[in-house]
Order: C-alpha cells, then structure tokens, then sequence
C-alpha cells in the first residue's frame, strides 16, 4: 500500500511503485509545446525532456492515484482543444532524480497510469526498460 510521511512544514511524500511500459508517443508531443514546457519550467522548476515516462502503479498503490486526484495539485492549463493536468513535484528512482509527475484529466484516463516527466531521459537516465519496476515519491502540500 502507498504510504504518505509528513514533515514539520506538513507535506506530505506518497511513496508508490510500479512497473515501466511503453506508451502511445503522445506524451512526447504534449512535452513539446510551447505552452506545455512553460507551465513546467514556471511551476515545477525545470524544462522538461520530451516525452514521459509511463509507470503502470502495481498491487496496493494503485489506491494512491485516487488520492492524487483529490489532492491540491499544480495545474497545468491547456490552449484551447488541449486537456488539462495536475501535476505534483517528485523524485524517482534509488538516485532520487528529480521529477514530476502529470496526472492528464482526460476523461477515462487510465486510474493506474502515472506520465513522468524530467528534465533528461529517464530510460536512458535511470537504464530502465519496459517491466523494470520503480519507486516514486509524490510530493503533497
């Protein structure tokens, strides 16, 4: 199950795992527009590479993203025919890199999917490859 740790300044870090997948290529285009890359760099505090990693939550963390959905979350706020998406800082990984994880609201949205960004290749970063499994550390406040 996730768990969630709290420090002096009352946020909250949920720890989840899951496993690594492939995904259809369009967080590559999301990544890459404009307005996209600069609500990443305004509100999480880098210029995101493009792309995202995909992470399929496994067993007890899946309940997790239901508390995701309802947490207070950094929105990214789309152009007109775009979705919009919450976002939460993040670190991932034995090597605690630095990311953030994009929760699209596109209705039907897979509820076990996380999309990564980060401002390198994660694959490459991090030598992962499709049914690796990972730790995520959620950033709540």
């Amino acid at each position: 199950m996730s768990t969630t740790k709290e420090n002096e300044a009352s946020t909250r870090i949920v720890y989840v795992k899951g496993k690594i997948f492939s995904g259809s290529g369009k967080g590559a285009y999301f990544t890459a527009l404009p307005w996209v890359r600069k609500q990443i760099k305004e509100k999480i505090g880098f210029m995101p590479h493009p792309g995202t990693l995909n992470v399929r939550l496994i067993g007890e963390f899946v309940k997790a993203r239901k508390l995701l959905e309802n947490a207070k979350a950094l929105e990214i706020l789309p152009e007109p025919g775009y979705c919009s998406g919450k976002c939460f800082k993040g670190y991932i990984g034995k090597q605690n890199m630095s990311c953030a994880i994009i929760l699209p609201c596109i209705e039907n949205y897979p509820r076990d999917v996380l999309e990564i960004v980060a401002p390198s290749n994660l694959r490459e970063k991090l030598k992962l490859r499709d049914g690796d499994e990972v730790e995520v550390r959620i950033v709540l406040e």
